[in-house]
């Protein structure tokens, strides 16, 4: 057996603890590029912990999810500002975002030499300027992952920058930055970190400390999710923070499957939120792998499934898991993907720009064109 492990250089958990942001960010010297959304909810509060550190701040907003054009029209400032680290505070898009900054600033060129898939993919060469990422949604994982996911408009496709060095020097995880968010926001995010539990403990490259991660963050979203949507507590928005922690954490180490293979193909074609594509899908396609392993006769892979049905408190079987999710995505109010605007005659070519996706490479099984179409079009 053989695998490696990376994550954040450094875990801060708790209530309260985003209060230290700004000092911090002090510890890396005294030029910060603050990075959040273009409500700029936070970004009072954010210089001032700054100001108060003796840190001089360049904000930068980002709005819904950061796009190829946006790094170009950013990354000039970055580079001209020379930061010594950069603050991401708010959701997933926001943390790509200041991970994709905070790796350019350091790279001449444009955003599309690096990018995967869809660009040339060159390596990067120098390390990232460090990043601090402060989640405030429990989902994506981000603060914990070594890439930043870029929409190409003119591709219609989502792709990565990666580098090792673009893990973040620092994980702020602080529960209470999530006690704000909608239900629908809560279900949507929710249901993203369960698809990166439940990937990546099915996955082809799963390994054992991997395992752990899934296994606790499994079992927190099974007991917590449903309330965290309905009537959230401070404990269970802290049971959700750690589940996409891991989740996080897992998917950097072992990979995802054909949920997210699937999910950034549609959000790059339909701008569909991440999270909510996710949800959509996962039911179905959970159901398309556990037919297909059943043909191949993978009975690793299939206890795998049923272990982590246990673990959510589906039940024994693996249909009792497909049925649990399904109800699970109902009961949260989880719209299929016909209200992004796909149609069944967009299935193919879906799926076509699917299978060229780097999450599929780890999916149990490798799936069919006429296996995974089916299954997007029982989550329509």
């Amino acid at each position: 057996m053989e695998f490696e492990f990376a994550t954040a250089s450094r875990l801060v958990f708790g209530a309260g603890k985003s209060s230290q942001l700004g000092s911090l960010a002090a510890g890396y010297g005294r030029k910060a590029v603050l990075v959040g959304s273009e409500a700029g909810r936070w970004r009072e509060a954010l210089e001032g912990q700054c100001r108060s550190a003796g840190v001089e701040t360049l904000w930068v907003s980002v709005r819904g999810e950061p796009t190829v054009a946006w790094a170009r029209a950013q990354i000039d400032r970055v580079r001209e500002w020379g930061p010594d680290c950069v603050i991401a505070l708010g959701g997933g898009s926001v943390l790509d975002a200041g991970k994709a900054l905070g790796i350019l600033a350091r790279h001449s060129g444009d955003p599309l030499d690096y990018l995967e898939v869809v660009g040339r993919g060159v390596p990067f060469s120098e390390a990232s300027v460090p990043v601090i990422a402060a989640p405030t949604t429990a989902g994506t994982g981000s603060e914990v992952t070594r890439n930043a996911v870029l929409l190409s408009e003119e591709h219609g496709v989502k792709a990565s920058l990666r580098s090792a060095s673009m893990l973040p020097r620092v994980a702020v995880v602080d529960p209470e930055l999530t006690y704000s968010m909608s239900p629908e926001a809560t279900a949507s995010t929710g249901m993203d970190a369960l698809t990166q539990l439940l990937e990546p403990f099915v996955c082809a490259r799963h390994n054992p400390l991997v395992d752990g991660l899934c296994r606790e963050g499994l079992g927190r979203v099974g007991r917590s999710l449903r309330q965290a949507v309905a009537a959230p507590t401070p404990q269970v928005r802290e049971e959700m923070c750690l589940a996409s922690l891991f989740g996080g954490m897992a998917l950097a180490n072992a990979g995802l499957g054909a949920v997210h293979g699937v999910a950034a193909v549609i959000g790059g074609m339909f701008r569909a939120p991440h999270g909510a594509v996710c949800a959509a899908l996962l039911p179905s396609v959970t159901a398309c792998n556990i037919r297909a392993l059943t043909l191949d006769g993978k009975e690793e892979a299939l206890a795998r499934y049923q272990e982590a049905g246990k673990l959510l408190g589906s039940g024994q079987g693996t249909l009792d898991l497909v049925a649990w999710l399904g109800e699970l995505a109902l009961d949260l109010g989880i719209p299929g993907l016909e209200a992004y605007g796909v149609t069944p005659g967009g299935l193919e070519e879906i799926v076509r720009k699917s299978m060229q996706s780097s999450s599929m490479k780890a999916n149990p099984v490798a799936l069919t064109h006429p296996e995974l179409e089916q299954a997007l079009r029982e989550a329509l």
